[in-house]
C-alpha cells in the first residue's frame, strides 16, 4: 500500500510541460511516440488514472503508477444562471484547501443553438494585487496554480459544453481568480498546451490573457512573441483614479504602462484590449472618456465597457444607462471602437471570487494597505 510519502514523491505528469514529457520517456528508455500518447491522454481525453489510457500494455501502465500520477482538480459545486452562465467551483489537490472557480459564458443563435461558448478560466488561488472593486482581491494570495490546474478547468468544462451544446468551448479568457502575469510561465504553459493539436487544439486567436499592467510582463510577452491576445484591465484614465483602486498602479502608472503597450505593439502588431469597468460616478464621466480616448491613441487598440457585477462590501457601484449612453457617445465622438459588455450572471456569483468567499476562505496576502 502507498504510504502519502510515496505518493508525494511520484513524479506529476501534469506538471511537466511537453518537452518535460518526452524527456520523462526518454529517461524510462521508452519509445519517442510514447511521450505523445501520454500527453494526448492527459490533455484531449483527460484522464483520471494510467488504467485509463488503454493503448498501454498493462506491464507500462503497472511501472508509471509506481512512479508517477496524474492529479485532477475536483468539481465542489456550480451555479446556473437564468442567461446561460455556469460557474463552476473547484478544488484542488493537497491539504489546503484551497479552491477557484472557472465560468461558462455561452452566447446563442435566435433558434438557441449555442455560438460562442467562452470559458474564463482562474489562474491563481486568490491575488495578490488587492483592487478595491474584486471579491478575489479581497481574498488575498495563497498560491499559483500549475499549467496542469488551469488546463484541468477547461477540460472540465469542454466535456460538458460537448454534452450540452454538441459542441467544443470556442474561446478562452484567463480572467478569472488571480493575476495571469503573476503566474507568467504556468498560464503561456497551459495556453501552449490548450492550442497543441494532441490536446484541445484551440486557435491561439482564441485565447485572451488579461493583466492589470504588469510591464515586465507585458514586455516578455512580445519579446517571446506568444501568439495570445493581451487585454489590460484599465479601469481608470488617469493615474489619481487608478491609484485609489488598484494598487499596482501606484508602482506601475499609466506612463510605465504606456512604454510597455508601445513595447508590445512595435513587436507584435498586435492590437490591444483595454477591459473598463464602468463604475457610477467614479469613472463615467464624458471627461474620464476623453482620457480614455487619449490612451487609446497609444497604439492600436479597443475597448470593453463592462457593466460592473456589484460586489456585496464594495462602494462602487455599477454605471447608471444614462452615464453609460453619455460615456459611449463620448468616445464615438473621439472614434474609438468600444463594446458594451453587459454583465452576465446578476442572478449568482458571477463575479471573481465571490462564489469561493462564499463557500469559505481565509485572508492571504495582498499589496492592498487597507
Amino acid at each position: 500500500m502507498n504510504t502519502q510519502t510515496d505518493i508525494d514523491e511520484k513524479t506529476n505528469l501534469k506538471n511537466l510541460t511537453k518537452e518535460e514529457l518526452q524527456e520523462f520517456t526518454e529517461e524510462l528508455g521508452l519509445q519517442s511516440f510514447r511521450s505523445d500518447q501520454l500527453f494526448q491522454w492527459l490533455y484531449q481525453k483527460g484522464v483520471h488514472s494510467f488504467d485509463e489510457m488503454t493503448n498501454l500494455s498493462k506491464d507500462l501502465r503497472s511501472r508509471l503508477k509506481e512512479i508517477a500520477k496524474v492529479p485532477t482538480i475536483d468539481y465542489v459545486t456550480h451555479q446556473e444562471s437564468e442567461d446561460g452562465t455556469i460557474k463552476f467551483l473547484f478544488k484542488l489537490q493537497g491539504e489546503e484547501d484551497h479552491k477557484v472557480e472557472a465560468v461558462l459564458i455561452p452566447d446563442f443563435y435566435e433558434d438557441g443553438a449555442a455560438n460562442r461558448l467562452t470559458v474564463c478560466v482562474s489562474s491563481q488561488v486568490g491575488c495578490v494585487f488587492g483592487c478595491s472593486f474584486c471579491a478575489t482581491g479581497k481574498m488575498g494570495f495563497f498560491r499559483s496554480l500549475t499549467h496542469g490546474e488551469i488546463v484541468d478547468q477547461v477540460q472540465y468544462i469542454a466535456e460538458l459544453c460537448e454534452e450540452r451544446f454538441g459542441k467544443g468551448i470556442t474561446n478562452i479568457v484567463y480572467m478569472g481568480m488571480g493575476e495571469p502575469l503573476h503566474n507568467y510561465e504556468a498560464v503561456v504553459n497551459s495556453a501552449n498546451i490548450i492550442t497543441d493539436e494532441l490536446s484541445i487544439g484551440l486557435s491561439p486567436k482564441r485565447i485572451t490573457v488579461s493583466t492589470v499592467g504588469l510591464t515586465k510582463q507585458i514586455k516578455k510577452l512580445a519579446d517571446e512573441r506568444q501568439p495570445f491576445n493581451l487585454a489590460i484591465s484599465l479601469h481608470a484614465a488617469n493615474d489619481e483614479k487608478r491609484d485609489e483602486i488598484m494598487p499596482i498602479n501606484n508602482s506601475m502608472g499609466l506612463d510605465k504602462l504606456k512604454e510597455a503597450v508601445q513595447h508590445y505593439y512595435d513587436k507584435l502588431h498586435r492590437p490591444i484590449t483595454y477591459e473598463y469597468l464602468l463604475f457610477d460616478e467614479f469613472n463615467d464621466s464624458p471627461e474620464d472618456a476623453q482620457q480614455l480616448a487619449d490612451i487609446v491613441q497609444w497604439a492600436p487598440s479597443k475597448v470593453n465597457i463592462i457593466m460592473y457585477n456589484d460586489v456585496a462590501g464594495v462602494a462602487l457601484k455599477r454605471a447608471r444607462e444614462q452615464r453609460l449612453d453619455a460615456f459611449m457617445q463620448e468616445l464615438v465622438s473621439r472614434d474609438v471602437t468600444a463594446t458594451v459588455r453587459r454583465s452576465r450572471g446578476d442572478d449568482i456569483d458571477a463575479g471573481c471570487g465571490q462564489l469561493a468567499i462564499k463557500e469559505g476562505h481565509p485572508m492571504g496576502k495582498t499589496i492592498r494597505k487597507n
